[in-house]
């Protein structure tokens, strides 16, 4: 039998840090053979983005250190090759996705320029080099290639960046292909859309691709075999089929429990007189209008998810509904009061009633506060909510809502991972009591399990303090368990609207229904009927 192409053998990584030795991957061995999907799944923290790191050579030393180990990669340890030598690997033979394509494409160039430098710099001639990136940029789904190739990466959507980060990657026609995250922040249909991309590319070449997530669906759209990491250590490996169906370990049994879209579905509360009641909201750029006439009412206590694509207006009717942008047109009616036309001195004293949770916490959280002044700084705003003698124990109760330690009160956001930072953002907005909370993709970067977690404290929230939601997402099983009522959006307009179970049950519109077959299930058998169902709808 011929040796894998790669085998990681009892790798282990540890860093140095001010408060003691971290070992962050211990003894992890897995391998993966060509024309292969294996999957890395495990939470924030269980090491698989290191142990990914160590194949690329890009754990900083120090105050990293690779501890012990193998990395054979087509019959050579990695650990053992010269700085120059793992130059020519790295690119030409293993190549790599990330999460974040923003923060990894230099704004400053061309993404054409990007893409040409990476073959040139491993020999290839400019002229062959830029005929090969127009047809990169074409074979991975931009548009008008030849004219993108002169834009920078702030002219395309997220998805867009994302193919851009494939064509790079696949420009050297690597043996092995790692993805870290790369479908996380991804709308569900341009998540199909990249998952599918990478599947055709690997039939084609035949390059081995490993893939780090922490998402059980893309595990049952992509991998052959799944290899589980919790604390720096596997825990089990197998079949993607076999591991779902029969977990035999508790880690695994509890990651497969905390996958949503799996409970029952709310039942619609009885109408009242609703809190905030939305008519003909409009907002105009120039030319371009982003919301078109946008009603709807919501009352307390209840939830209303609004979903779809990128550019389909969600998150500017969250943000007119806080004045965050200035509508165009329109009504926004809090207990008989317009928000829209209201004077910023009453919009004040509202503020604390209507709060908001951001997608990206790096952004909404200021770096230069601790988690204690994060929390605090709205009871400092509105003295009257907390008396500062019970600060203390409150800071400590709302973290520890949030799956956070109160020992963590004393650090920075940067000392934390996304998932954490996004936690420090909805105790900050609990801890001004609102009677309105504006999520907008606020669970998306949150592991399955501390997802389950927020999620059932956000919806024990609005059973027992009436709290109501607007929630906007891409992640449709999460919707299916949090919300009562769905609103699908697509470019600025209203196409549907009904409850949880009209929406998922019986949608009527072709866009709905495209995006519910787009959504990833954690089952594999479940997640193989999504796919030809899919592929149908493409069809016809």
């Amino acid at each position: 039998m011929a040796e894998p192409m790669l085998q990681v053998k009892d790798l282990s990584v540890e860093f140095h840090t001010v408060a003691g030795t971290v070992r962050a991957v211990r003894n992890v061995s897995f391998d993966l053979d060509r024309g292969e999907t294996l999957a890395i799944l495990g939470e924030s923290g269980s090491g698989k983005s290191v142990s990914a790191s160590a194949i690329m050579d890009l754990i900083d030393m120090p105050p990293g250190k690779i501890t012990s180990g193998q990395i054979i990669f087509e019959g050579r340890d990695l650990l053992k090759l010269s700085a120059s030598a793992r130059r020519r690997v790295n690119g030409h033979k293993i190549a790599m996705i990330f999460q974040d394509p923003l923060s990894h494409l230099n704004p400053v160039y061309t993404v054409g320029w990007q893409i040409i430098e990476t073959m040139t710099a491993h020999g290839m001639a400019r002229g062959q080099a830029r005929a090969e990136a127009l047809r990169l940029l074409g074979r991975v789904g931009i548009p008008d290639a030849k004219a993108s190739m002169g834009k920078y990466p702030h002219q395309f959507s997220g998805g867009q960046r994302q193919r851009l980060m494939i064509a790079m990657a696949l420009a050297l026609k690597p043996d092995l292909l790692i993805a870290d995250e790369p479908t996380t922040a991804l709308d569900v249909t341009v998540q199909a859309e990249v998952l599918a991309l990478l599947q055709e590319l690997q039939r084609e070449t035949g390059m081995g691709v490993l893939i780090i997530t922490h998402d059980l669906g893309v595990v049952a759209e992509i991998a052959d075999r799944v290899v589980v990491m919790n604390a720096g250590e596997v825990v089990e490996t197998g079949d993607t089929r076999q591991v779902y169906q029969n977990p035999a370990h508790p880690y695994t049994r509890k990651l497969i429990g905390a996958a949503p879209g799996k409970g029952a579905m709310h039942d619609p509360l009885p109408r009242a007189e609703p809190v905030l009641s939305v008519r003909n909201a409009r907002k105009v750029y120039g030319d371009f209008t982003a919301v078109h006439d946008v009603s709807f009412d919501l009352m307390a206590g209840e939830t209303l998810a609004i979903v779809g694509e990128s550019g389909s207006g969600k998150s500017t009717v969250a943000k007119m509904l806080l004045r965050l942008e200035e509508p165009t047109g329109g009504r926004a009616l809090w207990k008989g009061q317009d928000l829209f036309s209201m004077p910023d001195a009453q919009l004040f004293a509202l503020r604390r009633d209507l709060q908001m949770v951001f997608q990206d916490p790096t952004q909404s959280l200021n770096p230069r506060m601790t988690v204690w002044q994060l929390i605090t700084e709205g009871w400092v705003i509105h003295p009257q909510i907390l008396p500062r003698s019970k600060w203390k124990a409150r800071v400590a109760e709302l973290l520890g809502q949030v799956g956070l330690k109160p020992e963590m009160a004393g650090r920075y956001p940067h000392q934390f991972s996304g998932g954490q930072r996004q936690r420090i953002a909805i105790a900050r907005a609990l801890a001004l009591e609102p009677e309105l909370i504006i999520c907008d993709e606020a669970v998306s970067a949150l592991d399955v399990s501390v997802q389950a977690q927020v999620i059932e404290l956000l919806d024990g929230l609005r059973k027992r303090l009436g709290i109501a939601f607007v929630f906007i997402a891409h992640d449709l099983p999460v919707v299916r368990d949090f919300a009562d009522h769905v609103m699908v959006m697509q470019n600025g307009r209203v196409v549907e609207m009904g409850t949880v179970r009209q929406i998922f049950d019986n949608p009527r519109q072709p866009y709905t229904q495209a995006l519910l077959a787009a959504g990833l299930d954690p089952d594999p058998d479940v997640q193989a009927e999504r796919r030809a169902a899919r592929l149908a709808l493409a069809a016809g």
